[in-house]
Formats: structure tokens, sequence, C-alpha cells
């Protein structure tokens, strides 16, 4: 399961081999890539996609989707983008924010009491300003996917306040709103790839990890970590970002065609997301190797409320608390 960034370049090598986009007889081929595995919302999302654009073009625009971080890691597929290697990528929000720091601030504790809030926030202005950040860096934002409301897992003990977490090792994407929530909350925190989770918690190096339950289940992390605690924690988005290097091939018609299309694929990410919290959270509790327990979210709250403090006080504090005050509007 463990997959390294070169290994998933050279495996990778015959879908970038060809030119990003090829035209002839007005065909167009793009690659789409990501790092979740098969049954994910963003798998299930991503392949809708690919399937919506060759039925409405009839065949002439062909989208092939690597999942399972075939093409590398985030940072390895950004940088594609910005290259022109890659066409398409189903990103995720601590990765980008490499590029844009003020993206990680979606990822602030506590901002959204339920997913429709956030999505009220990033397909309003607070997410088109965020969306033309990207643009002098050679990207397009084009859609915000939804990479759930978040939950810690682990392997020695129920999380019910934040007490409980201390001496743990937790692995935290590369978010920095993510990393200094746990060291607030007196975690020692560790950043590894996706790809590589299952097997670092299999191994112990670290002894825990925060995500939504579908991409606990999606990954198996709960064959690796008994306890899931429900902390909700976070929101996180998942930007899908075209290359723009790409688009300058795309005439006007195709572009709105793709646009359409991912439309369509982001209303299925959000749906299935949403969906699965209710019955993943069921077949969890169901499952006598698993123990779910909820974590005292009060004590999550007044634990992390001086992240968000100190945010405001970054270079980018005012774009922050535009980000609270919309969360809260």
């Amino acid at each position: 399961m463990k997959t390294t960034r070169r290994t998933a370049l050279l495996g990778a090598a015959g879908l970038l081999a060809a030119p990003s986009i090829a035209r002839g007889q007005g065909q167009v081929r793009l690659t789409l890539g990501h790092n979740a595995a098969r049954g994910n919302p963003r798998w299930v999302a991503a392949d809708h996609f690919a399937e919506l654009v060759k039925t409405r073009s009839n065949g002439r625009i062909e989208v092939r989707v690597a999942g399972a971080a075939q093409l590398g890691d985030d940072l390895a597929m950004l940088t594609g983008l910005r290259t022109g290697t890659l066409d398409i990528s189903v990103n995720s929000q601590g990765p980008s924010s490499s590029l844009v720091p003020e993206m990680a601030a979606l990822g602030l504790p506590f901002l959204f009491a339920t997913n429709a809030q956030a999505y009220r926030l990033v397909d309003g202005p607070v997410g088109q300003n965020l969306a033309k950040r990207f643009e002098p860096l050679g990207l397009l934002l084009v859609s915000y996917w939804d990479n759930g409301i978040r939950h810690i897992t682990n392997s020695r003990r129920p999380i019910n306040t934040p007490d409980d977490l201390r001496g743990l090792k937790i692995r935290t994407p590369a978010d920095p709103a993510t990393i200094d929530t746990f060291q607030a909350l007196g975690a020692a925190t560790q950043q590894i790839n996706f790809s590589e989770l299952y097997v670092a918690l299999q191994q112990g190096v670290v002894d825990g990890q925060e995500n939504p339950l579908a991409n606990i289940h999606s990954s198996k992390l709960f064959e690796v970590n008994k306890y899931i605690s429900l902390s909700a924690h976070k929101w996180e988005s998942t930007p899908v970002l075209f290359s723009r290097i790409a688009r300058a091939r795309i005439n006007d018609a195709d572009w709105r065609l793709l646009l359409d299309a991912m439309k369509e694929a982001e209303a299925m990410n959000r749906r299935i997301m949403v969906e699965s919290d209710t019955t993943l959270l069921a077949e969890f509790k169901a499952n006598a190797n698993v123990a779910v327990n909820e974590a005292n979210q009060g004590a999550f709250r007044t634990a992390t409320a001086g992240v968000l403090d100190a945010w405001e006080k970054r270079p980018f504090g005012e774009f922050v608390r535009e980000v609270r005050r919309a969360a809260t509007a």
C-alpha cells in the first residue's frame, strides 16, 4: 500500500508520456489525478465527471482518471499542473495552501457546524476571492468539492477531551491550520502522505490521525485504528484545479461543457459525502472491532479558540476575519 513519489511517477509514465491534450479530428484528451481510494466520494465523483464529459461530447473529449496517487502525491500533482504534464487535479486543501496560504483558513477549528454552511462560504465571494489567487500561479480553481467534517481515530484509547490526546502521535496532512489545532490540543503531530498512512498506523509510526468517516472507511483506516472519536473539529475542502496551460488549448465551447460537467460532479461529491456520514456511522457502530464515542466538542472548542485568534494576526489576517464572519453569517 505504501507508495513513494518516485514509484508513483514512474508507474504513471504511460499516462504522462503522451501530450496532456491531444487534438486530432477534434479529439481532446485530458488526464485527471487524485489521491483517493476506490469507493471514496472523490473517486466516485471524478469517474462521474469523466463519464459525463465523454457522453456529452459523443466521445470526442476523453478524461483519463488516475486515482489512488498513481501520479504522485498532491504536491507532485500541483507541480504537474503548473508545468503542463497534468491537466486536472482533484487536490487537497493542505498542499494547495502551500501555494495560496489563505486556503488553509478554510480548515480552522469549528468554523462550520454543517457541510451546508461551508458550501455557502466557498460558493460565494470568499471562494471566488480564493480562486483568483491561484490564477497568477498558472492554476484555475474550478470547483470546491467536499472532504468532509473530520474526526479523530487512534489505536490507544477513546478521545473524549483534549487531555486524552496528550502523549499521542497524530498524523495530520500538511495543512498549517490542522497542525496548529492538534498542537493546541496537546498532541504530537507528524505529516505523512495519505497514500502512506495505513502502513504508518499499522507499524505504529503514529498512533492516530484525523479524517472524515468516508476517508476512514475507503482507505480502511479502521482496521488499524480501533477507536473513532467524533470530534467534528473541522471541515475541509477539496479544491479541483485545472492547468492554465491545458485551458489555453481548449476552445470556449468545450470549456463550458467541462465546467457544466464539473458542476454536476461537485454536486455528486457533496451529496455522497454528507450521506456517508449517516450510513458509515451506523456501520462503524455495528462493527464489534471498532469503538465509536462522542467527544466533548465544547472542551475542544475551548482548547482551540486561541488558534483562530492567532491566525487573525497573520499577514493575511483580514482574510481570516472575512472567513470567520462569512462562516457565522
